[in-house]
């Protein structure tokens, strides 16, 4: 239920974020966008899957996002010899203490899964399991997440040995889907005179803009954002758009396979509101919802072997349904 929302609240939170970019922005050059899709999906409560070369920064913007926000960072680097228990923790014994609990590395507010499709599947259901029930069992027992959990899983596009294609049903589970590229020119030569190779990450003083509690507090005002009918409207013709695209006239459309699931409207539905948080507004227009629908859409829509065969990408298909379906 959307309730009654203080733009005051919002406006508040709009100059919070924008500190907290600034910080961020003291260690991380040349990725605007990406730290802005992290900060959505992080308000939207949702997680990411990060795909990009080595050496771009993914590890260092989740750790300068879970400092600014006075959160717990943690790291896994997936292998294939990664075990489920590695990532949850184990039951141990001793003669002092009895069997006694050992939690693992996903106990913290934001997890970096580095390379997750490295690992085999059973190992990747461990972390499944935290990302949607917000829990994970270790032996007999439950444990609850930490509040808040952020997963940022990353994906080398480059390297395919040794490495297990994720299901599109796990894809599924992850909010957004991001591409990190390669800065440009004038944004390399910052990253030359400040690199993380010649300083530690102690020495940029990053310093917490926001606290947990006050996180989770902005992640409860982003279901207040007002969205209207004729929005939802919108997000249910885009969404059909990917499943009957011959009907929306969509000439790429002959190269899907299968269009997005429901979990893809309600992704547009909560993120166009985080969107909309982030910008400083009380209410989501057609516009947010058009820059979440990327990454939103983009690991959603499945091709068939033609597409795969003529290397469409999936981003193109995307650009047409949002010119073509009719704004509210």
């Amino acid at each position: 239920m959307e309730g009654k929302i203080d733009p005051k609240k919002i406006l508040q939170y709009h100059a919070v974020l924008l500190s907290v970019r600034k910080e961020i922005g003291k260690i991380i050059v040349g990725q605007d966008s990406a730290i802005t899709a992290l900060i959505v999906g992080l308000l939207a409560n949702g997680h990411m899957l990060v795909e990009g070369i080595p050496g771009i920064a993914k590890t260092l913007l989740l750790r300068a996002l879970a400092r600014t926000t006075g959160c717990e960072f943690s790291r896994i680097q997936f292998t294939v010899d990664l075990l489920p228990t590695d990532i949850t923790g184990i039951t141990a014994y001793s003669p002092q203490k009895g069997f006694y609990v050992v939690k693992g590395p996903i106990f913290a507010n934001f997890l970096l899964a580095d390379e997750i499709n490295r690992a085999p599947a059973k190992t990747q259901g461990a972390l499944l399991e935290a990302m949607q029930e917000k829990q994970t069992t270790i032996g007999k027992e439950t444990f609850p997440m930490m509040d808040p959990f952020f997963v940022m899983a990353t994906q080398n596009p480059i390297e395919t040995s040794g490495t297990y294609p994720l299901p599109e049903a796990q894809i599924d589970r992850f909010l957004f889907k991001l591409f990190m590229g390669y800065p440009n020119m004038q944004d390399e030569k910052k990253i030359l005179r400040q690199n993380i190779t010649l300083q530690n990450f102690e020495d940029y003083g990053l310093r917490p803009i926001i606290n947990p509690k006050i996180l989770i507090e902005m992640q409860n005002t982003v279901k207040d954002v007002y969205l209207s009918p004729e929005i939802e409207d919108y997000i249910i013709r885009l969404i059909d758009c990917t499943r009957r695209p011959k009907e929306y006239g969509i000439e790429l459309g002959k190269y899907i396979e299968w269009g997005a699931s429901p979990r893809g409207s309600i992704g547009l539905f909560i993120a166009g509101k985080a969107n909309a948080l982030v910008q400083g507004k009380s209410f989501v227009t057609p516009q947010h919802i058009k820059e979440v629908a990327y990454p939103i859409l983009r690991h959603r829509i499945l091709l068939n072997y033609e597409g795969q065969a003529d290397e469409i990408k999936t981003d193109k298909i995307i650009s047409e349904i949002l010119a073509k379906v009719p704004l509210p």
